[in-house]
């Protein structure tokens, strides 16, 4: 059965100047080495891309910076789920104008302990009020961040009142499992994981693809277990590649994860700018940083600066 969503997407992280406004000519020339490396689309604006730090015109001068940098928008998804809903439906209309038609959206996340009818509710208006045919939304599953947790009958309601609309998720919570009972449930819909090291197992059970931080680092990598986690003939390629995912997805976890991406980055581009992050999240202490450095060496990242 043909997915509407597929493949491997990054979920880029967002580089910022001294003053932490979004460097763009640094994000577009990321977004364009992230598709030389094997990245089938860039997930803009996420929770790797530190979203809901910044404001909206912020997160529509970075999506416009990615399409004047050379991204087409059928490459792009842009995170546009905010806590409240005319914000979500703004930011999902200036992404159909500029052509971009799938976009990532999380649940409005300040109230928890919402049931599945507010969820649909938020969902639903959200959905009419951007009024566009050409819409595809991708829920996004964090509950671990957002609090809020997309059950499979929610999905199952938003699909029946919104089938070409509600074409997938993105499923961050890291439980395989639900993954599966959704993949079983639901034919035709796209569940794309969250986490590097199940695009694996998730793609030998149908699964659509993956949407992820480690990609900002080892995009080739998961790409090629993309495309051959079913073929016999490339098994020892996928496994070598699986073994470089996962070692650079357990570093950054051994850190606050997202500080920690970006200070890969940083290591692998010599850029120092890319450790800067914006408040509430801080940079490494530089001990960290050295400590970072030297494991990266240790895996056999290239490592460029100090």
């Amino acid at each position: 059965m043909t997915l509407p969503v597929t493949g491997v997407y990054c979920a880029a992280a967002t580089p910022v100047l001294a003053d932490l406004s979004p460097n763009l000519p640094a994000f577009t020339a990321h977004c364009r080495w992230l598709i030389s490396e094997g990245c089938d689309g860039v997930a803009l604006l996420g929770t790797t891309g530190e979203a809901n730090s910044f404001s909206s015109a912020e997160r529509k001068a970075v999506l416009e910076a990615a399409l004047a940098g050379g991204l087409r928008g059928d490459q792009l998804m842009p995170g546009t789920g905010v806590a409240n809903i005319p914000e979500t439906v703004d930011l999902t209309r200036h992404a159909l104008a500029q052509g971009v038609t799938r976009v990532v959206m999380l649940p409005p996340f300040y109230y928890k302990g919402v049931t599945d009818e507010g969820l649909y509710a938020a969902y639903a208006r959200t959905i009419e009020a951007v009024g566009d045919a050409r819409l595809q939304v991708v829920l996004y599953h964090i509950p671990q961040m957002s609090g809020i947790a997309i059950s499979h009958d929610l999905i199952d309601r938003l699909r029946a009142a919104f089938p070409q609309t509600v074409v997938g998720i993105k499923d961050s919570a890291g439980k395989l499992d639900n993954m599966e009972a959704m993949i079983a449930r639901f034919p035709g819909f796209s569940v794309l994981a969250g986490a590097d090291p199940l695009l694996l197992p998730l793609m030998r059970m149908g699964g659509a693809g993956c949407i992820t931080a480690t990609s900002n680092l080892v995009g080739r990598d998961l790409a090629l277990v993309y495309r051959g986690a079913n073929d016999p003939a490339q098994a020892e390629a996928v496994a070598t590649a699986q073994a470089r995912i996962e070692a650079f997805r357990n570093l950054s976890n051994s850190y606050v994860q997202l500080p920690a991406i970006k200070g890969m980055i940083r290591y692998l581009t010599g850029d120092a700018g890319w450790s800067r992050m914006r408040p509430p999240l801080l940079d490494l202490t530089e001990a960290e940083r050295a400590t970072l450095r030297a494991r990266l060496l240790t895996i056999g990242a290239t490592v460029q600066g100090d």
